[in-house]
């Protein structure tokens, strides 16, 4: 099978849904559910399939959280295939029907990073294999805030592995624009806000929000996805700061809880999260329930086992409780890229590592057989979910049980 960006379209295409031929769910979500397609008249041998999001209509919130993310997603496609940065999606096509919303992105074959940890042996990471999947994060993250765009929903499910085993960041509907402030101007409101970060009481701060679970294979026990509060504008409008209240339970910042409003720090705070994760197999701040997991985000330093050392350290300068403090607040990615964690990293060969730690196999990448054989119907598959009887969304299938262990590559 040819999944390259020279095989897919150069511009968003207008895509028409009887074309598509549906073959397998590849994720379910709170919003929508992601399958795997081809187009049966511009690639009958199914060649080059993608994945298409749908979302349904009527569902609350749907058409504005759709449109939100494909406007992300086509102003960070580039027309030209070459120039698309390398971590971040390219919006192939969309459609829209009387029920359904729907959009293309390219498929990556290797499930997603929190997937992926769970097939470890030990479900953790080495700190190698971490500092090749945040290096690559990281400079998706810079491409974004480069643009303006605050990513808001970083987590290992997010984190998708192409064909070539490099890292993907999928999922873009609470991102939002922001205006990015000089750095003259953030000193000032810095100087003008004094300690009002540690004043907050914490009971007043935390917002009555609504517990939507995303349920999903190896979904994160007590987790929760939020949805913006704050929906008076349903345009992508550039403000200097979001005061809605988004994001992941365990991911969330302080400051998106205190509710003063955040810039692109929260995406340096999620860095750090997803760090600890990555490297403990847990979260830093999970309580037993929703109340204790965000009092320990407020009041709680992250516990580390064993002797501090780079990575420790990099997870300890992002979770700042105070953005100002934290770690790439004024320098941005480039004040990460120089933490020691990163020093031994040649940043321009990043793309070019031939053998990253996890290759999807080839199974999992030769579907042409499969995917002319198979079918979904999507239409159907939206009635059968409305039918009263549907009351929960069709799980995932599990991944395969084999252990799989991470493959050696070359330092770069």
């Amino acid at each position: 099978m040819e999944n390259n960006p020279s095989s897919l379209p150069l511009f968003p295409q207008e895509l028409n849904l009887e074309n598509l031929k549906a073959t397998k769910i590849l994720g379910n979500g709170a919003m929508g559910t992601v399958f795997l397609v081809h187009d049966t008249a511009a690639d009958p041998t199914a060649r080059s399939p993608f994945a298409l999001k749908v979302v349904q209509r009527s569902k609350h919130d749907a058409d504005r959280r759709a449109c939100l993310e494909i406007a992300v997603l086509e102003k960070i496609s580039a027309a030209d295939p070459d120039s698309q940065h390398p971590f971040l999606p390219r919006l192939l096509g969309h459609l829209q029907t009387a029920e359904l919303l729907a959009w293309a992105v390219p498929y990556c074959p290797g499930s997603d990073l929190h997937i992926l940890r769970y097939r470890q042996i030990d479900r953790v990471f080495c700190p190698v294999v971490i500092r090749f999947y945040l290096a690559e994060i990281l400079c998706a993250l810079e491409h974004l805030h480069s643009l303006g765009i605050v990513y808001r929903d970083l987590k290992p499910e997010n984190i998708l592995i192409q064909q070539s085993g490099h890292a993907m960041l999928t999922d873009f509907d609470l991102s939002r624009n922001l205006k990015k402030k000089p750095l003259s101007e953030s000193l000032a409101d810095e100087k003008k806000e004094g300690n009002l970060f540690q004043r907050i009481n914490f009971i007043r701060c935390i917002p009555v929000v609504p517990n939507i679970r995303i349920e999903r294979a190896f979904s994160r026990a007590k987790s929760a996805r939020v949805s913006p509060e704050g929906r008076r504008k349903l345009s992508f409008a550039d403000e200097e700061r979001s005061k809605s209240f988004v994001g992941t339970d365990e991911y969330v910042s302080p400051e998106v809880l205190r509710g003063l409003g955040h810039e692109f720090a929260v995406d340096w705070w999620a860095l750090g999260i997803l760090s600890y994760e990555l490297l403990y197999g847990t979260t830093p701040f999970k309580g037993e329930n929703r109340k204790e997991t965000f009092r320990k985000i407020l009041t709680k330093e992250p516990d580390f086992m064993g002797e501090r050392n780079a990575l420790t350290d990099l997870i300890g300068q992002l979770l700042k409780k105070d953005p100002k403090k934290r770690l790439g607040y004024h320098g941005g990615a480039s004040e990460i890229k120089e933490h020691a964690f990163f020093r031994v990293l040649n940043w321009d060969l990043l793309t070019e590592v031939l053998r990253p730690p996890y290759i999807p196999s080839r199974d999992d990448c030769d579907l042409t057989e499969k995917m002319t054989e198979e079918e979904i119907d999507i239409r159907e598959y939206f009635e059968k979910m409305k039918a009263p009887s549907s009351m929960q969304q069709l799980p995932l299938p599990p991944p395969s049980s084999q252990l799989i262990r991470i493959v050696s590559f070359t330092e770069f």
